[in-house]
């Protein structure tokens, strides 16, 4: 970029303080245990990951992965609020 950037004192507008939602360096450093499991995955699914993964330059065994990780934790929020364990419907 070669064009200079001009700065003006001119009002914002409405601003909104938005709350820190980053995780800590510490967060960031820290990695899980993991455990090496054998799962069978519908091919659409394993074609989709591995399509998104060469887009964004990574593996797509990180993003499925991290796809697991964060619908635990979701449900394990939803459960802790709760104070209950859910019990699975049987057929």
């Amino acid at each position: 970029m070669s064009a200079k950037i001009k700065y003006t004192d001119e009002p914002l507008g409405k601003t909104q303080v938005v709350t820190d939602f980053l995780p800590s360096p510490a967060e960031l450093a820290f990695r899980e245990e993991g455990v090496k499991i054998t799962l069978a995955l519908s091919k659409k699914s394993i074609e989709f990951f591995k399509s998104e993964a060469a887009k964004h330059h990574t593996q797509y065994q990180r993003m499925i992965r991290r796809l697991l990780d964060g619908y635990v934790d979701a449900h394990a929020q939803t459960r802790r609020s709760n104070g209950t364990r859910q019990k699975r419907h049987e057929p």
